[in-house]
């Protein structure tokens, strides 16, 4: 019974440990370093984006467009060294929750062999009564010491059995937040691709450009005056949506304006999200809801929505879970999961008179994007005060919410981007 009860106090020693090593001071501090320059790279990003800017303003002409063409390659450049810093903050956060994962593994298995013992303990006590422990020690301070231990033992072992109940909460926790982790490295290399493919392509749209026109500017109007679209080509031409479907430009742009008149959100920025070029989503609409949502958050939502829409949930297909395991279960052309959609089927219902609202509406589709954009974007307002800086942050919360930070210069830019290119073709329809 001592070696019990000393295992007892074994066992809440190390329960008590502090959670902070020393590697995770190094990192933290790593961490920290990374940030600043992350915050001095975004500095030169948005003084490049000033550059091409102040280009676009003084008009079109040989000399600007190749100026801008230097400043966009610069801003990519840039962007990819951005990126590195967060593929190495994002390397320091793993190797944290993986020390965190390790030290709750090591507790939780602590727990289950200081329960087994416990429970044995118990067993063998309980098989014994009073008097035959008694005999077994006839000195009554042994006696007393044994009773003792074995009161504690009985009082530990609820307390036990709530560690381990928590400890599994924990590590559970934690695996998703590894499984967050790495799938945001995925997708930041792949964004990087992309990076490095556009600064590709400038630099050769740049090198066609100086060839074709040898440096000379009435050349340069005339292939500017030819590549120039016209109003018809660009209502007709198709806007394929995010979830699946496509519409034409012009329908699906009235969407967008009657969204952006409902909620103040611009229409070019709405048509960015929605554009199935965001790529917000490689499993989008593959999956049953049985095997891809969320059984607790989600799947109750989705039945009830369905029930409401009267439609068969086993005909509707949702965005699949991710290799790692994490949920997938998002819905319709503005890919909610069924928990987020619940936050604004209301609102959108009274902008739009769908009652209920539908996320396989388009229309309805559209306004919930704007909803979410505005409330999003809200909150970069006391952050940034650039329009494109405001929607590249508004469209990484889009993205991964509270990990939005780590989409800015590829989810979040790659929208703003977008953005930018929807709205010459709006200005065009309007002109």
């Amino acid at each position: 019974m001592r070696i019990l009860a000393a295992f007892i106090i074994l066992l809440n020693t190390f329960y008590l440990l502090p959670t902070t090593s020393f590697a995770q001071q190094a990192t933290a501090e790593e961490r920290q370093q990374l940030e600043q320059q992350l915050a001095d790279l975004e500095k030169q990003i948005q003084d490049n984006e000033a550059t091409i800017a102040r280009y676009q303003k003084q008009g079109s002409s040989l000399k600007n467009e190749i100026g801008s063409l230097n400043a966009k390659i610069s801003k990519l450049n840039l962007q990819i060294k951005a990126i590195n810093l967060t593929l190495a903050k994002l390397d320091n956060e793993i190797d944290v929750t993986k020390i965190d994962i390790r030290r709750t593994e090591d507790k939780l298995n602590l727990n289950k062999t200081a329960l087994t013992r416990l429970v044995q303990s118990l067993y063998e006590n309980d098989r014994a009564g009073i008097v035959e422990i008694l005999l077994k020690t006839p000195r009554l301070s042994d006696f007393m010491a044994n009773l003792n231990g074995l009161v504690s033992a009985q009082n530990t072992l609820a307390d036990t059995v709530s560690k381990i109940t928590n400890l599994r909460v924990q590590l559970v926790a934690k695996k998703d937040t590894l499984s967050e982790k790495r799938n945001d490295a995925a997708a930041l290399k792949a964004a990087q691709d992309a990076q490095r493919a556009a600064a590709d392509k400038i630099k050769k749209d740049k090198a066609t450009l100086l060839t074709e026109t040898k440096g000379q500017e009435s050349k340069y109007q005339t292939i500017l005056k030819a590549t120039q679209k016209s109003a018809a080509q660009i209502r007709s031409r198709l806007f394929e949506l995010l979830g699946g479907g496509e519409l034409t430009f012009d329908v699906a742009y009235k969407f967008a304006k009657f969204a952006e008149q409902s909620t103040g959100v611009r229409a070019a920025f709405i048509l960015a999200i929605l554009d199935k070029e965001s790529a917000l989503g490689q499993n989008v609409g593959k999956c049953n809801y049985k095997t891809a949502m969320n059984p607790t958050r989600d799947v109750p939502i989705f039945l009830a929505l369905t029930s409401a829409l009267a439609i068969n949930p086993d005909t509707i297909t949702v965005s699949c879970a991710n290799r790692d395991g994490a949920y997938g279960g998002a819905m319709g052309p503005a890919q909610f999961i069924p928990s987020t959609w619940n936050l604004y089927a209301a609102r959108t219902a009274d902008l739009t008179g769908h009652n209920p609202a539908s996320p396989w509406n388009n229309g309805d589709a559209f306004m919930a994007t704007a909803l979410y954009l505005k409330d999003a974007t809200s909150r970069c307002n006391s952050i940034y005060s650039r329009q494109s800086d405001i929607e590249r942050c508004g469209a990484a919360k889009y993205y991964a919410g509270g990990r939005w930070r780590t989409y800015l210069w590829g989810y979040g830019d790659r929208v703003a981007t977008k953005a930018q290119q929807f709205q010459s073709d709006i200005d065009v329809l309007n002109s």
